[in-house]
């Protein structure tokens, strides 16, 4: 409990913190050279536990405050015992993971010198231990030491520990003390020196596997484990190092003898998983290597220096020819058939496996993480095997292929080794369909095999049903339209099977058709019934939470593609309500809930009430940010929020009664800005007046709490939901949200460098906001200018106080008017033209590159009707042709568009007036600033005026 208290105190504290003082740096030295002393701890759990805790202090102090920390473990190591340096060795080991996992330059840079400070220590003490490990276990296979005393055997344990830690020690200095040659070129080596020495190892080691399975499992146990991790250090290092594991000394006698251990092991080999499934991901690892293949660049003709490409293609040439030379064709062509005939063959064991739960051993061979069992395993290698070789492999599979159908009739009943092969060819088969679909017609497979094979309900058929359930999940982009429906109903067929294995395939398989960009809606309309209510039955049967996720997912892609959701629309909300109900507890699953909800609001469209009784509860209890499940639900909730706002036809109490819950999500941080950016539109344009009297307050703070306080493409997602609101309430809002007003005049006179795209935009987005306040509510802006807060807002962003702060913002909209939209050029041109109403003499000075605006604005037109329509929600637009209404609130948005007063005022008849209204103002003065025009655009004005 000690080790483990101080361990949470070091995380906590041995880092200074702005919240706490931390440990004092005597008391750090104090610590740091006390642990040091408890090195020989013979509790192996507290000895782990100091281990991870000098790693964890090591990464803060070393080499900066703790310089001495490698000397004093080396030094110790000099005259300790067996059990002191295996503690020893835990401890470097733990360390050097630690510090491997550093990423700055100078960080790797210390690690590069302690590997070359310890790689050679480490390296002889391994060989030193192999040797006496072996040594001891020839004495116990021939029962020579068969009395010799249990200390002696502890001791030959711990060795075995201490040399596994040493061994791992070593693969962290390899891997991490030297830069990747895949990138420098640069030989490595230790690779060179240590690969050979570790096969060796393996193959001594082997040599001990069956007699000691049953003379001396303790030690059977560990050559397992040694096996094991010696091939998994070889893959780290080919991984890491491609080209030095390349040499002739290295490659070729590792590639041989994986290939030879995957073609033709030793009996007891073959039980030896693990062994195997390293041997594979090696060769899979070499085979798939890109620094091993041909490199397709050129080289310049007049080059005299080897480049690094140059290099590269050399070493890739010679390394080409060493796997040429290993895998001649018929190695090629043996190992394909050995992968299919022995390790896709399912066993008596998974017969068994499946017999028992089928639900787990649908997942455990088709999701599992390949490099953790044999059969993906093999597969995932076959796969790459393929691809290299598929010209030759092709008429190979093809030929086992029909060979098993050949020897297994569709109407064979009975666990034959023909029935497994043939499940196993179906395999091979399903797993390279872009390559051999040159070589096997999908229609006549289909036709002459596949659907007669499910005819046959025989229980022992799942086998071959649950492979054709994957072959027509992955053939399906050589499925052509003429085969579509036969493919469809066949999949239906599946998932009425008993066996829950077959019917989770074929639950995937319909998923990929449903989502392929060809997918035939009309050959699938008829069979939507059927398909919701096996849906529905299945997800009531299956226990395992991948399962149900697999369900969930084929739900919403069956909503998100049928144009009949509303006919099954009230058993839908029955299903969703009765499995919401059962997950409770269970986030994973509740987050698969909520993306179905939010593709069936999408499916039902602007007819959404009818689901609000189920989904707004279910929506309040996401969006509470109080909710002990709200970090993982937050995200898909807010998304669900935002799609009942777009296809909601109106505004309903409990809805609008939501909204401070935005303004919680927003203060805590601005990771879902995007989304609540539109959610907050979708309240302005559906919620109205009746929204704005209610939630004043949460919008003006909403406001304030996002604008100065989030970067340029959060402002620019953001300023549009501020125009629509002061658009559709001129008088009312500005006032409400005067702060983020004042922050937005900051923006324009004391913004950032006008070079980045983005601001500029920001800057011409917020100018044309408070342009529209001058039209709309002309006495506010005024108002806003004259501000004591906003000049003491200016001030501190360095804006000189004498400057008028109108005149400056004329100057923004003459200067932002080119990087504007249509309506907000017209925007400026209607303020400006305002601006000649002003009883000031400076807009004289202005007055040439004011009318110059507003002429080039009314020539230049209005087309922005047209334009931004993808700014709002979309999401439902192109159902909108088939299904009749756009969704409500994006209708809603088109319709405050268009009515915009923007629109709606003449341009050119303000500038007439206000042209008028000016000369009255300012007499003489006026002319001799007219005067000053340049005559070309004195001529461009009067044509834009109509003038004679």
């Amino acid at each position: 409990m000690a080790s483990v208290y101080f361990k949470n105190g070091v995380n906590r504290y041995w880092r200074n913190r702005r919240d706490s003082s931390g440990i004092s740096n005597e008391e750090k030295i104090h610590l740091r050279q006390k642990l040091l002393l408890h090195l020989r701890e013979e509790n192996y759990q507290i000895a782990l536990m100091l281990a991870v805790l000098i790693s964890k202090i090591a990464r803060i102090d070393y080499p900066k405050e703790w310089p001495e920390l490698f000397s004093v473990l080396a030094q110790q190591l000099q005259s300790a015992d067996i059990l002191t340096s295996h503690r020893i060795f835990m401890i470097l080991f733990r360390t050097l993971k630690e510090l491997s996992t550093k990423r700055l330059t100078s960080d790797q840079r210390n690690f590069a010198e302690i590997s070359s400070h310890f790689f050679d220590y480490s390296w002889r003490l391994w060989q030193s231990d192999v040797q006496t490990i072996l040594c001891d276990f020839s004495a116990l296979a021939q029962c020579i030491s068969s009395d010799a005393s249990e200390q002696h055997r502890d001791d030959l344990y711990l060795i075995c520990e201490r040399w596994l830690l040493c061994l791992k020690i070593i693969r962290q200095l390899i891997i991490s003390g030297f830069p990747s040659d895949a990138k420098c070129v640069q030989e490595v080596r230790p690779v060179k020196e240590v690969s050979p020495v570790l096969l060796n190892a393996i193959q001594s080691f082997l040599t001990y596997y069956s007699s000691f399975q049953t003379q001396h499992p303790k030690f059977w146990d560990f050559i397992k484990r040694a096996c094991t991790k010696l091939l998994k250090v070889l893959v780290a290092f080919q991984t890491r190092h491609p080209y030095s594991f390349g040499d002739e000394c290295v490659l070729p006698p590792v590639m041989d003898f994986c290939l030879n251990k995957i073609s033709d092991p030793e009996h007891d080999i073959l039980s030896f998983e693990q062994f195997l499934i390293q041997c594979m991901v090696m060769v899979k690892s070499i085979l798939e290597c890109k620094e091993y293949k041909p490199s397709l660049t050129g080289r310049v003709i007049d080059e005299n220096r080897v480049t690094i490409e140059q290099m590269k293609k050399n070493i890739s040439s010679i390394v080409g020819g060493v796997l040429t030379s290993l895998l001649p064709n018929e190695r090629i062509v043996l190992l394909c058939n050995i992968l299919i005939r022995r390790y896709f063959v399912l066993s008596a064991s998974d017969l068994e496996e499946w017999y028992q739960n089928p639900e787990s051993f649908h997942h455990e061979q088709d999701m599992v993480q390949w490099t953790e069992k044999l059969r993906p395993c093999a597969e995932a290698l076959y796969i790459v095997l393929f691809e290299n070789h598929s010209q030759l492999l092709g008429p190979v599979v093809v030929s086992i292929l029909q060979e098993a159908m050949r020897g297994c009739p569709t109407s064979v009943t009975e666990i034959t080794p023909g029935l497994l092969l043939k499940d196993a060819a179906y395999s091979a088969a399903a797993h390279v369909y872009y390559e051999l679909s040159n070589y096997l017609s999908f229609k006549d497979w289909f036709n002459g095999a596949l659907s007669l094979e499910l005819s046959n309900d025989h229980p022992n058929m799942r086998i071959i049903h649950r492979k054709v359930a994957l072959i027509l999940g992955q053939w399906v982009s050589e499925i052509k339209d003429d085969t579509k429906r036969s493919v469809y109903c066949a999949l239906i067929r599946l998932l009425q099977e008993k066996d829950l294995s077959v019917r989770l395939a074929a639950c995937r398989s319909l998923c990929f058709h449903i989502e392929d960009a060809n997918f035939s809606e009309q050959g699938f309309t008829d069979l939507l019934p059927i398909c919701w209510g096996l849906c529905f039955k299945l997800i009531e049967e299956v226990q395992e939470f991948d399962s149900k996720v697999q369900v969930l997912n084929l739900i919403s892609i069956l909503i998100g593609r049928g144009n009949e959701v509303i006919t099954f629309a009230d058993k839908l909300v029955q299903f969703f309500q009765k499995v919401w109900e059962e997950s409770s507890g269970e986030s994973l699953l509740q987050i698969q809930l909520l993306i179905a909800l939010r593709s069936f609001v999408t499916a039902l469209g602007y007819q959404t009430p009818i689901c609000y009784n189920l989904i707004l509860p279910i929506l309040q209890k996401g969006i509470d940010i109080n909710s002990p499940d709200e970090l993982n639900l937050l995200e898909d909730s807010l998304q669900l929020w935002e799609a009942i706002l777009s296809n909601a036809p109106s505004m309903v109490p409990q809805l609008l009664a939501y909204f401070p819950c935005l303004v919680e999500v927003i203060e805590r941080s601005f990771d879902h800005l995007q989304v609540a950016v539109h959610i907050t539109e979708g309240y302005i344009i559906l919620g109205g007046t009746e929204f704005l009297s209610m939630h004043a307050s949460s919008v003006a703070k909403l406001l304030d709490l996002i604008v100065g306080n989030v970067n340029d493409r959060g402002l620019l997602s953001t300023l549009p939901v501020i125009d629509i609101l002061i658009q559709c309430f001129p008088m009312e809002v500005p006032p409400l949200i005067s702060s983020a007003l004042q922050k937005l005049v900051v923006i324009c006179l004391t913004g950032g460098d006008d070079h980045d795209p983005s601001k500029t935009a920001v800057k011409a987005s917020a100018a044309a906001i408070l342009a529209r306040i001058l039209v709309m509510n002309s006495n506010y802006l005024a108002q806003l200018t004259s501000q004591p807060s906003l000049m003491l807002l200016l001030q501190k962003a360095g804006f000189p106080a004498e400057e008028n702060i109108l005149l400056c913002l004329i100057d923004i909209w003459l200067e932002k008017v080119d990087n504007a939209s249509s309506t907000q050029r017209k925007t400026f041109g209607l303020a400006l033209s305002i601006i000649l109403t002003l009883r000031l003499p400076q807009v004289l000075d202005k007055l040439d590159q004011i009318l110059s605006v507003c002429t080039s604005v009314i020539l230049g037109g209005n087309d922005d009707l047209t334009e931004e329509e993808s700014s709002g929600d979309n999401m439902s637009s192109s159902r909108s042709q088939n299904e009749g209404p756009v969704p409500s609130k994006e209708f809603k948005r088109r319709q405050i568009k268009f009515s915009d007063p923007i629109n709606q005022l003449s341009l050119e008849t303000s500038v007439r007036e206000n042209l008028q209204t000016c000369a009255a103002l300012h007499g003489e003065s006026f002319n001799s600033a007219i005067g000053r025009m340049h005559p070309a655009a004195f001529t461009q004005l009067k044509q834009a005026l109509k003038m004679p």
